[in-house]
This record gives structure tokens, C-alpha cells and sequence, in this order.
């Protein structure tokens, strides 16, 4: 099992111009811990929606590379999103997905990945060109270059231990948060 916040650490470190989408919660934290930079995109009250925003700023953006990290119940909530992302196939989005097992914001309740639910095996219906699930240090690197250079849709699956880390809580104002993101956006070729 990895770290989430050491993985989500190690995968953005020296990221250059890579656009991050955090879902809610834990994700936006362990974002929010690695660094604060302006082409963070942080979500606040839009369970299930981080892929999708993500799948809009590929589409719209094409040149960009997309991440999107998001925990598993996160993506659950949207699981439909990867659907539409196989159909759309956009060659710049990678989704990693957080996979703790629990819903972390609501008590730490089980998720369906507890009971079995294979999200890989979901990403690869959905026609993922990359999809594949990761436990051990050894696979950070490769995970870095399909954020950076991999031609997607890719999707990872990270099996993170089940903690309660302290939250490092960037800004809660989405006007300030799209602003923020939009004018680093127009610094971009």
C-alpha cells in the first residue's frame, strides 16, 4: 500500500505546466500538501464531478496535459464520467484515482472498491488506453510519465493505506479558485 500523500507528492513534483483537478476532500488536501500552484483546480461540494471537469479542460485544451486525482469514492459517485471520456478519448487526460477503500469525509464508511468493485476493469470497458492499478513505490515513476508524456485516456488506480491525515486546506473560494486558474491559464501558450 502506498502513502496517498507521498504519492500525490512525488507525482507532482517538478510538474511544469501540468493541469491538476483535485476531488473532493482528501485528494484536494494531498494536493493542496504537495504545493500550492496556480494551475490547481480544487473542488469543493461537486462529488463526482472531478473527471468530468477534467475531460472538459482536455477537450478544451488539447496542447495541456490534464491530471485529475480524485479518491475512489469520488469517482464512484461519477462513475458514468468514464464512459463519456472513452467515447471523447482524449490523448492528454490521466485520472488517478486514490483508492483507499472508505468514504473518508463521511466517517469512513467501506466503498464498493472494499467489496470487490474493479475500477480498472471498469476504466478498460470504457476503453481506456492505459489502465492500470499500482501499490508499490516502484510504480510512481512510470505513473509521472503517463501524467507528463502518456497518450490517453489513461487511468490509475493507487491502493492507498486508509488514514486520516491532517488536512492542508488551500483556498474554499471557487470564484478565487477559477479566477486563480483562469489567469494562469492565459500564461500558457
Amino acid at each position: 500500500m502506498l502513502d496517498r500523500r507521498e504519492l500525490v507528492k512525488d507525482l507532482l513534483v517538478g510538474r511544469g505546466n501540468l493541469l491538476v483537478v483535485s476531488g473532493l476532500g482528501a485528494p484536494t488536501y494531498d494536493v493542496a500538501a504537495a504545493g500550492e500552484h496556480p494551475l490547481n483546480f480544487y473542488l469543493w461540494g461537486s462529488m463526482g464531478c472531478a473527471a468530468m471537469i477534467g475531460l472538459g479542460l482536455a477537450l478544451a485544451r488539447p496542447k495541456d496535459r490534464i491530471a485529475v486525482i480524485t479518491g475512489d469514492g469520488e469517482m464512484l459517485m461519477g462513475l458514468g464520467s468514464l464512459a463519456t471520456i472513452g467515447v471523447k478519448q482524449p490523448r492528454n487526460l490521466s485520472i488517478v484515482v486514490l483508492d483507499n477503500r472508505h468514504y473518508g469525509e463521511t466517517g469512513m464508511q467501506a466503498s464498493h472498491t472494499n467489496s470487490g468493485i474493479d475500477l480498472v476493469g471498469v476504466a478498460k470497458a470504457c476503453r481506456f488506453k492505459d489502465a492500470r492499478a499500482i501499490s508499490g513505490s516502484q510504480e510512481i515513476e512510470a505513473v509521472r510519465r503517463v501524467l507528463h508524456e502518456g497518450d490517453g485516456p489513461a487511468f490509475v488506480q493507487a491502493h492507498v493505506e486508509a488514514e486520516n491525515l491532517p488536512r492542508v486546506l488551500p483556498s474554499r473560494d471557487g470564484v478565487d479558485i477559477k479566477l486563480r486558474f483562469m489567469q494562469a491559464l492565459t500564461g500558457l501558450a
